[in-house]
């Protein structure tokens, strides 16, 4: 029997704070990162949830020790920069593509046979775009349905990797990511340029690590170390809050009369702002506080109010910024005054699941006319009645976290598969009811 999660409409505005759970990103590459060190790393504010979990497995098995302290705490410590060891057993990705994608590219250039698998979400997304420059680094690795589909194997080259040029045609933070750990062991510098300038979190870790990257306009450089002794991790690292969890309630805020928020310890890196960029756009009240640097990570305390809202257009040029945030804006955008034009996502369309045509279609149930899909996009109609109803999140963490969203300003909805949520943010749900009956009392 399928499961279904009844949100309620809110009564009344959301208030108080709230802390918000470790940046996904940042989790996983703190993980990966600190596993080639051979010094313990510790760990602060990481994301316990299933994605990030993923990648703790998959360090495990290649040899590397996690220990975890409390749920959001843990040491890792590895045993040196070249040494991850062969898995005696399958890789299991489970549901990240993150886990998948940077793993691979830390993968080709060891000097051990590995395989990757995941699970059936995850088999269904391409890894093709990653796979073709690593091939060009002379990676061995070969895929289902012409390299790109799960599950694959990775065989060792018997030497080190070309560096490269290499010019990206999608501006991926997964891919360009792929590329530079890839290079962390290549023979030359190589070099990856995006059509725009993607997330920067590997770059940046990199950095904190010691190893030399250098970025030129829209092309990041990196240069493989000469001795393994450069390669130095830090005794700790805090996760700053993924802003990526914060946009939900930074949305419902803004659309729910009379809510009042501050959203603690969120990471402000500019390449992952675009969301604050068009909420303000669109009219928010958000402002930020205590803005300090944390691991060369930029973090904020956002305090956020209701506002009336109006449409907006964008595109290409800030998706880079602001991909894994469109369903939620689409929440915004359907409380907004007037129509909001979105250009340039097609990459929802090999998400979890479709997302563009998830959210034309679950958004259509509870508000008829409301979603018009285009082939890269959407077209949003605002100020559309929203009734309630029965959605489906089509097992997709962010279509149910902002349909929840949708549910509670409007007159509650009921969430099929909810427990999707447990990918990045496992106590999403829980937050939603505290604010509900904080705004009750």
């Amino acid at each position: 029997m399928t499961e279904v999660k009844k949100i309620a409409p809110a009564l009344c505005g959301w208030t108080g704070e709230i802390d918000i759970p470790g940046d996904k990103s940042i989790s996983h590459r703190s993980v990966m990162l600190a596993g080639l060190g051979s010094t313990p790393v510790h760990i602060k504010n990481f994301l316990h949830a299933a994605d990030c979990l993923s990648t703790v497995g998959v360090m495990r098995a290649l040899g590397t020790r996690v220990d975890f302290l409390k749920e959001d705490e843990l040491t890792v410590t590895g045993r040196g920069f070249r040494g991850l060891s062969e898995p005696a057993s399958i890789l299991d990705a489970g549901n990240s593509g993150t886990t998948l994608r940077l793993m691979i590219g830390l993968l080709a250039p060891q000097p051990f046979f590995s395989v990757f698998t995941g699970d059936a979400s995850l088999s269904r997304r391409p890894i093709g775009r990653v796979l073709r420059p690593l091939s060009a680094m002379g990676a061995r690795i070969y895929g289902r349905s012409d390299n790109n589909n799960l599950p694959l194997s990775i065989v060792p080259t018997g030497r080190k990797l070309n560096g490269i040029t290499y010019d990206s045609p999608v501006a991926s933070a997964q891919v360009k990511s792929a590329v530079l750990l890839a290079g962390l062991y290549a023979d030359a510098p190589t070099s990856v340029t995006e059509p725009f300038v993607s997330r920067d979190h590997t770059e940046r870790m990199l950095t904190g690590f010691g190893i030399r990257v250098e970025r030129t306009g829209r092309s990041v450089h990196i240069f493989p170390p000469e001795h393994e002794e450069e390669y130095r991790p830090p005794e700790e690292i805090t996760v700053p809050g993924d802003i990526s969890s914060a946009a939900y309630f930074l949305v419902g805020a803004s659309i729910i009369a009379g809510s009042r928020l501050l959203l603690k310890n969120v990471g402000v890196n500019p390449t992952r702002t675009g969301i604050l960029d068009i909420l303000n756009e669109m009219g928010a009240h958000i402002s930020q506080r205590n803005e300090r640097t944390s691991g060369g990570e930029r973090m904020a305390d956002l305090s956020v109010e209701a506002a009336d809202l109006h449409g907006v257009r964008f595109g290409a040029d800030i998706m880079p910024r602001l991909i894994d945030e469109i369903p939620i804006l689409a929440v915004a955008a359907i409380s907004a005054e007037g129509d909001t034009v979105i250009t340039g996502a097609g990459e929802l369309r090999v998400k979890e699941t479709d997302r563009l045509h998830a959210i034309a279609t679950e958004f259509g149930k509870v508000s008829q006319g409301s979603v018009e899909e285009l082939e890269d996009g959407l077209v949003i109609h605002g100020k559309r009645p929203v009734h309630g109803g029965q959605v489906d999140s089509h097992g997709d963490h962010r279509m149910a976290m902002s349909l929840a969203v949708l549910g509670a300003a409007a007159g509650g909805i009921d969430i099929e598969d909810p427990s999707s949520v447990n990918i990045s943010y496992p106590s999403f749900f829980t937050q939603l009811e505290r604010l509900s009956k904080a705004s009750e009392e």
